[in-house]
């Protein structure tokens, strides 16, 4: 056998004028037709995969969204009713203030204690220490005060307290700070 008889297409047939032949011709353009049909085939699947892939994100973000909603929903309740008890004891000492109003006031102070102890629950301590060196990550300077005896940027009153942390506070300490005089 001869090298020509191991291709897998038919050599080209030519004319007398050296030309192709109408044979194969059609053959060439039957050929072209056929890849051309192939990249439309692939370009057709990769237009679907694609749409199915916008498809499917588009359902994540909707999933997303309705999932951050329900979430949100289910810690406000938690916050809410972590709150709850602390009503139930203002409306306790409003109504044995009347009759006792020394008791009021101790009634108050536990409902505020009760209130600190569920905001530390959130993650959002009281912060209110004096003595300590003035922070402007957890403080907010709202006077300033001459004070020989302490030295200089010492918080030496908390005028509001601040709560969390500093990476997540509700709000900073309004505090007085130190200067020497």
């Amino acid at each position: 056998m001869t090298s020509a008889a191991t291709h897998d297409s038919p050599p080209e047939q030519h004319e007398p004028d050296g030309q192709p032949s109408a044979a194969a011709t059609t053959a060439g353009v039957a050929a072209k037709q056929q890849e051309e049909s192939a990249k439309q085939q692939e370009e057709s699947e990769q237009e679907d995969r694609w749409r199915r892939c916008m498809a499917d994100l588009d359902n994540l973000r909707k999933r997303y969204t309705r999932e951050l909603t329900r979430e949100r929903e289910v810690e406000r309740g938690r916050v809410a009713a972590a709150w709850l008890p602390l009503v139930d004891n203002l409306e306790r000492a409003l109504e044995h203030g009347q009759s006792h109003p020394e008791s009021l006031l101790q009634g108050v102070r536990a409902v505020r204690d009760q209130a600190i102890a569920v905001l530390e629950s959130l993650g959002y301590p009281r912060d209110d220490q004096e003595g300590v060196a003035f922070d402007p990550a957890r403080h907010e300077v709202v006077e300033v005060v001459e004070s020989p005896e302490v030295d200089a940027g010492t918080v030496v009153k908390v005028l509001r307290p601040g709560y969390g942390e500093i990476d997540r506070q509700l709000r900073p300490a309004a505090v007085a700070v130190s200067q020497r005089g």
